[in-house]
């Protein structure tokens, strides 16, 4: 009998195994169909948060090439460009672009948990946190940085840097990597920004190794969580049955009003120990439901980025001047 129980088990875990795979496969397949559409909404979206933004392209210790510019009495005069100067009336020095905080690594939740979307939304977690991801990409490629996607996609600085990245999403859809829901452990260089984009509903210590493993780099980072409205609000009465991605467990209220309570202070509890840690390390973290623009989450980002790398770039000066 026990033989028997034993093999009835493994049948079943093998069933559900299968199942989770069927799920999983469908998911990314879904995603990939998807990624045209949100390729398009993450141009439009950043093409209207970039009006009345000003590039961050700057001058500065690096290898590219930036521009020609008249001498300066307080330049050096191994900065001239003879060649450039001698056909002209003018003195002229070649400046390179500064790359000190030139790279920027992006990553987008693309687990099953993500594939979530509720009544008071139109949008998946997943969609929102895609189309978010190459929204910023798209952004700051015009303020001249380099853009990378975790994992997946090295740094670039192509104009066509949000295709880039869909692309390399598609060619990995089958990989183990889409169903991750934690950043991929990676090694970032010194100074370089990453933005993390998911639902981190995650249990709290594997969220914060991860992160801590970046910030040890040297890595600063923005993280957007992204939550449907009724995952923050439970907005359910009466009996309900809940069900975790997998489809392999599964939870029966029968007046699911009584949790509402607990529920609301668990989620803020989860959460206030994720800002305590973010906080901690240097990181900002944001909060972004998807009943809400695209746009506020995007604007709040390029506005920290641009601060940051203000700092950045002030610091870089005066070493150099040193």
């Amino acid at each position: 009998m026990a033989s028997t129980a034993e093999n009835w088990s493994t049948a079943e875990a093998s069933d559900g195994n299968s199942h989770a795979l069927r799920r999983l496969q469908e998911s990314a397949h879904a995603l990939a169909e998807r990624l045209p559409d949100l390729l398009i909404d993450a141009k439009r979206i950043s093409q209207t948060v970039a009006h009345g933004i000003h590039g961050r392209r700057r001058s500065g210790p690096g290898e590219t090439f930036w521009q020609f510019r008249t001498y300066e009495s307080t330049d050096s005069a191994q900065l001239i460009d003879w060649r450039r100067s001698a056909s002209s009336d003018h003195v002229y020095v070649r400046e390179r672009e500064w790359e000190a905080a030139h790279t920027v690594w992006v990553w987008s939740d693309l687990s099953a948990s993500m594939d979530f979307k509720s009544h008071l939304s139109a949008i998946t977690k997943r969609d929102r946190a895609v189309t978010l991801m190459l929204a910023s990409a798209e952004l700051l490629m015009r303020g001249g940085e380099r853009i990378g996607l975790m994992a997946m996609a090295q740094p670039s600085g192509s104009r066509k840097i949000a295709t880039l990245l869909a692309e390399a999403i598609i060619a990995n859809i089958a990989t183990p990597l889409i169903s991750k829901s934690r950043p991929p452990s990676q090694q970032i260089p010194r100074h370089a920004e990453v933005l993390l984009f998911g639902d981190f509903l995650a249990p709290v210590p594997a969220i914060r190794e991860r992160i801590e493993e970046l910030a040890a780099l040297g890595a600063r980072g923005h993280m957007v969580q992204i939550l449907d409205p009724a995952e923050e609000t439970l907005p359910y009465d009466g009996r309900a049955e809940f069900a975790n991605p997998s489809g392999r467990e599964r939870f029966l209220a029968d007046r699911v009003e009584t949790l509402r309570g607990e529920y609301q202070q668990r989620l803020a509890e989860h959460r206030a120990q994720i800002e305590e840690f973010t906080h901690r390390l240097g990181w900002s973290f944001l909060v972004h439901h998807t009943d809400r623009p695209a746009t506020e989450p995007l604007l709040t980002l390029v506005m920290r980025l641009a601060g940051e790398m203000g700092a950045v770039y002030r610091a870089g000066s005066a070493a150099e001047a040193q």
